[in-house]
């Protein structure tokens, strides 16, 4: 009997902390799982949405290969990078391609670039290939190279301007021979993992897709010729892949207020404080100090801000039907200068420019039905170079917009852009709550409209 009743209790107990696990795992281990899944959807969306930009909504970089002819052991392509972003071009010292082979190919011969390894050769005799590697890098060739080396469109050290600004020099190519490879449509294997340094990281490829094969006109433009076989990369930026921080600040100051309102402290950083230079230091003399490094490391100026580039907005006059805005842009690193760089603005009074002073002016229309953003970029030969920190570090700008009663208003900062974008990468703007604000007339002086009610008194008082 007695053993009955402890079975009984056992049971009982084993039953109930069955339950009691089964509570705790309802309690922790469900909910756990629930927001790890959430977190794992958001990190897939947030990866998706890190490499859009709601300004370029279509900007990439497309890398397309034509095979142009078969050799005994592969073939010869060209490989032309196409760069379709509105404002966001690749500046010195250039794009660097790469790629792993899908089987044991090698490179030949280049023509117009060149890898930046050869690799392991030794197993060759009498023709040594080009490159070796597995996954080979390859770099733009720099201006003035033989002429039997050059390539249409190439040798630009890497540099593309963007699409926006320039299209005739937004491309770049080059020709390789591969060898070790298929000799035909269903041999050849695409290569893989393709990567794009330009020149830093922020950039994804995705994955060779083949395309109906390119065609070609002759010189005449009486006969059409097609690629042998096509296939395409696309790459897209996220400056969230590019940089930690921002690349770049924004100040704000007007005609109406004596307040400037400044970029904010450490906008950019301030990882460089300690590395940085003062603006009268006599280093600054030395030989060799806007030489860049090879890890590209800024040497700034000393700023509250700690940015290479800042750009200042100023509200400078107010006339009856228009206002004009005074835009300059100054760069803080003394190892680094930009060409063909771009400033986009995005402001509702930009669908009124009238006239733009010392810089070019393109609208961009990433929506057809909203004109607020437009780009401005340097005149060839005269200010597409913003030099290094100095005295000459800097470009600006003055632009005449006519006014709009439905958008324009100098209250709750409305004289001001939304977004800034320098080279492509969005800059910190001050907090909305410090930009330069309007007096009201409400709060006028009462000492001075006392004083002219007494005159007035007086002198009605003297006539009576």
């Amino acid at each position: 009997m007695e053993f009955s009743k402890h079975a009984y209790r056992l049971a009982q107990d084993t039953r109930y902390e069955a339950k009691d696990h089964y509570q705790r795992w309802q309690c922790y281990f469900v909910p756990e799982l629930k927001f790890r899944l959430l977190a794992a959807l958001f990190v897939l969306m947030f990866s998706h949405a890190a490499a859009y930009d709601p300004l370029d909504p279509t900007g990439n970089i497309t890398i397309k290969w034509d095979i142009m002819s078969w050799t005994t052991d592969g073939y010869v392509a060209t490989v032309t990078i196409n760069n379709f972003q509105l404002y966001r071009g690749i500046a010195s010292p250039g794009w660097i391609l790469g790629w792993n082979w899908a089987k044991k190919e090698i490179i030949w011969s280049m023509v117009g670039a060149q890898a930046t390894e050869q690799g392991d050769c030794s197993k060759f005799k009498g023709i040594v290939p080009h490159c070796c590697k597995r996954n080979p890098k390859i770099s733009d060739f720099l201006p003035g190279v033989p002429y039997n080396q050059q390539f249409s469109n190439c040798c630009k050290g890497g540099v593309l301007a963007s699409w926006g600004q320039d299209p005739t020099t937004s491309v770049s190519a080059f020709q390789v021979s591969v060898g070790l490879a298929g000799t035909s449509n269903k041999t050849v294997k695409l290569p893989k993992n393709f990567t794009l340094l330009g020149p830093g990281p922020g950039y994804t490829c995705g994955p060779a897709k083949k395309v109906p094969s390119t065609l070609f006109l002759t010189a005449d433009r009486r006969r059409r010729t097609q690629a042998l076989m096509t296939w395409n990369v696309t790459c897209t930026y996220s400056q969230f892949l590019a940089y930690k921080n921002p690349s770049c600040c924004v100040s704000f100051s007007s005609f109406y207020n004596n307040t400037i309102t400044p970029c904010p402290s450490c906008a950019c950083g301030c990882q460089n404080k300690k590395n940085c230079i003062m603006s009268d230091s006599k280093l600054l003399h030395q030989a060799g100090i806007n030489t860049p490094k090879k890890d590209n490391t800024p040497l700034l100026q000393c700023t509250h801000h700690m940015c290479p580039i800042r750009v200042h907005w100023h509200v400078k006059l107010n006339y009856k039907d228009y206002w004009r805005v005074k835009i300059s842009i100054t760069n803080f690193n003394y190892r680094l200068n930009y060409t063909q760089w771009t400033l986009v603005a995005q402001h509702p009074n930009l669908n009124n420019v009238t006239q733009v002073f010392s810089f070019e002016y393109k609208p961009l229309l990433p929506y057809e039905s909203i004109n607020d953003t437009g780009m401005f970029y340097g005149m060839k030969f005269y200010n597409d170079l913003l030099m290094e920190a100095g005295p000459l570090g800097n470009v600006q700008s003055e632009v005449l917009l006519q006014k709009d009663k439905n958008t324009f208003t100098f209250k709750h900062g409305w004289a001001f852009p939304r977004k800034v974008y320098f080279n492509g990468d969005e800059c910190m703007l001050p907090p909305p709550d410090s930009y330069p604000f309007l007096s009201n007339s409400a709060f006028a002086n009462p000492i001075a409209i006392s004083t002219v009610a007494a005159s007035v008194f007086l002198l009605g008082l003297s006539l009576w």
